[in-house]
C-alpha cells in the first residue's frame, strides 16, 4: 500500500476510534431504580429531602447545574441548562441570565423569562399568590430583592449586596424553575417541567415512573425512554434485589460499608464508588423546651457525644470529622484537621470530655437514682435509627435515659417544620457544599430550616458578612469563627459526616456519584443501558 494510502488509513482510523466512544451510546430502555422511602410529595422547591430529589429532579430544569461528569462541585463545574450565559455587572449585585429560546414545557407552554421571575418572586414573598406548603430555602435568598425580566429570554436577579454564591445555590437541585401557569398543589402531586423525563405517576409508598420527554431542548437526550422506581422498605431485601439485577443503580449513598462487602460478593461485575455524601448525623436539641432552654444541659449532652465509635461501627472508620461545614478533602470549605481537634468535645480525651458532662448533669442533680428521661425522636430509616440507638447509650452514662420515637418520613419533617419535637436525631442533607446552603438554612435565626430553634446575633452577623465576601479565603475564615461558636454553643451538635457507597450495573453508563453532595446526580440525561 502506497505510503500516503497508509497515512490515510491511521488517520481515519484515528478519527473513527475518537468517534467510537458517542456513536456507541444506545437509545431506549427503562432505568430501573428502587427508593427507601416515600417521598412527601413532588415539589422540590417545597421539600428538603432526597426522597423527593432522587425520582423528580429528572423531571425539571434550573437555570444552571453541576457538570454531572464532574465529580467535585463547585463554582467552576457550573454549566448552562436553561440559561445559555449569565454575568455579573460591575457591582456584583445583579446577576442575569440569558436564556435559551424554544423551550416548552411538558403540558406545551413555551418557556419564558416570566417563568423564572415568578419562581423566585414565589420563594422571596413577592408574587401575587404564593401557596406553598413550606419554603424552606428562603432564606437562601435573603438579599434577593426581585427578579427582573428584559423580553423573553433575559432575566435578572437583583441583590441588595453582593453574594458570590448565587450561582452555586442555583445549581442545586433543590432550585428548580416552575411554571408560572401550573398551581403549587398541582406541583404537589402531578409536576410539570421543562426536563428530560415526564411525569406519569406516583403510587404512595409503590411505584414512581417517569418517561422520555421526545420535545426536550437538549439535542438527542435523554437516551433512555423511562425511568421506574420501586419503594422497599427493607435495607436488606433492596440490597438483594440489586445484586440479583433486579435494579440498575442502588439509591444515593444506600449502601453501607458493611453491605458493600455483601454486595461485591454476591454481584462482583458491578460498579461501587465509596464518597462522602454530603450529609452529617447531628443532634437535635429544642432550647425552647424545658429542661433544655438550661445551656448547661446541651453542654454536656455535647460533651457525651464520643465520636469514634460512631465512626467505628457505623462507617469502619470512613467517615470525615467537623464542623457543620463538609470537612477535607472533599469539602471546599472545611477547616484544617488541627481546627477541628481544637473545638471544644472534639479532641482524643473522650473521658475527659465524659468527666466533665457527667459533672454538670450530678450539679444539676441528676444521678442513677434520679435520671433525665427522654424520648429521642428519629426518622424510620436505618441511616437515622442506628447512630440514635449509639446516642442513648452514650448520653445514659450521664445520667439521660432515653427510648426512641420513630417517625415515618411525611410525619419526621412535619414534626420538624412545626418544632414539635424536644429531643432528635437528624441526618442532614447538604446540597450544595457552600456555607449560603448550609450554614445560613440550618443555623440563622430565621429559617425554616433551624429546626434547633438556636438564634446567636453574632452569628447572624458572621454568617451575612462571610455571604457577601469576595475574596472566598477571607470567606473561609469567617466559616471558621462561626463553626468554633456553633461548637461552643452546642447548637446542633454534629457527630460525623457520612460515607457510603453507590454501586450500579456495569452495563450503566455516563453514571457518575459527586463527592462532596449526593443532591445533584439525579436527572439522567445522560445515563444509556448498554444492552
Amino acid at each position: 500500500m502506497p505510503a500516503r494510502l497508509v497515512a490515510f488509513s491511521v488517520l481515519l482510523a484515528t478519527i473513527l476510534s475518537a468517534a467510537a466512544p458517542a456513536a456507541a451510546q444506545k437509545k431506549g430502555g427503562t432505568l430501573r431504580l428502587y427508593h427507601n422511602d416515600n417521598p412527601p410529595s413532588t415539589s422540590l422547591l417545597e421539600e428538603s429531602t432526597i426522597a423527593s430529589v432522587m425520582p423528580f429532579a429528572a423531571v425539571f430544569n434550573n437555570l444552571v447545574v453541576f457538570d454531572p461528569a464532574k465529580p467535585h462541585e463547585s463554582l467552576e463545574t457550573v454549566i448552562p441548562d436553561l440559561a445559555e450565559t449569565w454575568s455579573w455587572d460591575a457591582t456584583n449585585t445583579k446577576l442575569t441570565f440569558k436564556l435559551r429560546q424554544g423551550v416548552k414545557w411538558h403540558d406545551g407552554q413555551p418557556f419564558t423569562a416570566k417563568d423564572v421571575q415568578c419562581t423566585w418572586r414565589m420563594i422571596i414573598g413577592k408574587a401575587d399568590t404564593q401557596d406553598f406548603k413550606r419554603n424552606p430555602r428562603k432564606v437562601w435568598y435573603t438579599k434577593l430583592q426581585d427578579v427582573s425580566v428584559n423580553g423573553d429570554y433575559e432575566a435578572t436577579f437583583e441583590l441588595s449586596e453582593p453574594q458570590p454564591s448565587l450561582p452555586v445555590l442555583l445549581a442545586s437541585a433543590f432550585s428548580p424553575v416552575y411554571p408560572c401557569h401550573v398551581p403549587q398543589q398541582v406541583m404537589r402531586t402531578k409536576p410539570v417541567g421543562t426536563g428530560p423525563f415526564k411525569f406519569v405517576e406516583f403510587k404512595r409508598g409503590d411505584t414512581i415512573r417517569l418517561v422520555r420527554n421526545p420535545d426536550y431542548f437538549k439535542k438527542d437526550r435523554p437516551y433512555l425512554d423511562e425511568i421506574a422506581v420501586r419503594t422497599i422498605d427493607s435495607r436488606a431485601t433492596r440490597m438483594l434485589a440489586f445484586s440479583t439485577g433486579d435494579f440498575d443503580i442502588t439509591f444515593p449513598s444506600d449502601v453501607s460499608i458493611p453491605l458493600l462487602k455483601d454486595i461485591k460478593e454476591r454481584a462482583p461485575n458491578a460498579v461501587c464508588e465509596m464518597t462522602t455524601t454530603g450529609t452529617l448525623i447531628n443532634l437535635m436539641v429544642n432550647r425552647v423546651n424545658p429542661p433544655f432552654d438550661n445551656p448547661d444541659i446541651r453542654k454536656a449532652m455535647s460533651l457525651a457525644l464520643d465520636r469514634k465509635p460512631f465512626n467505628t461501627i457505623l462507617m469502619e472508620g470512613n467517615a470525615r470529622m467537623g464542623g457543620a461545614m463538609l470537612p477535607r478533602p472533599e469539602g471546599e470549605w472545611g477547616m484544617p484537621v488541627e481546627m477541628v481537634t481544637a473545638l471544644t468535645g472534639y479532641g482524643p480525651d473522650s473521658e475527659k470530655n465524659l468527666g466533665d458532662a457527667k459533672a454538670i448533669m450530678e450539679k444539676l442533680g441528676y444521678s442513677d437514682a434520679k435520671p433525665l428521661q427522654i424520648k429521642i425522636q428519629t426518622r424510620n430509616l436505618p441511616t437515622y435509627r442506628d447512630p440514635a440507638v449509639i446516642v442513648s447509650d452514650q448520653i445514659k452514662k450521664i445520667h439521660i435515659v432515653s427510648e426512641l420515637d420513630i417517625l415515618d418520613t411525611p410525619r419526621w419533617y412535619s414534626k420538624l417544620s412545626r418544632k414539635e419535637y424536644t429531643i432528635g436525631l437528624n441526618v442532614t442533607g447538604v446540597s450544595v457544599d457552600d456555607p449560603d446552603g448550609n450554614i445560613v438554612e440550618n443555623y440563622s435565626c430565621n429559617s425554616e430550616r433551624n429546626y434547633t430553634q438556636y438564634c446567636n446575633a453574632d452569628v447572624d452577623k458572621l454568617l451575612a458578612a462571610q455571604s457577601r465576601e469576595l475574596d472566598k479565603e477571607k470567606r473561609k475564615k469567617l466559616v471558621w469563627d462561626i463553626e468554633r461558636i456553633l461548637v461552643d454553643d452546642a447548637a446542633r451538635p454534629v457527630i460525623l459526616h457520612s460515607s457510603a457507597a453507590n454501586c450500579w450495573q456495569p452495563y450503566v453508563k455516563n453514571f457518575k456519584p459527586h463527592d462532596n453532595s449526593q443532591y445533584n446526580t439525579s436527572r439522567f440525561e445522560d445515563v444509556w443501558l448498554d444492552k
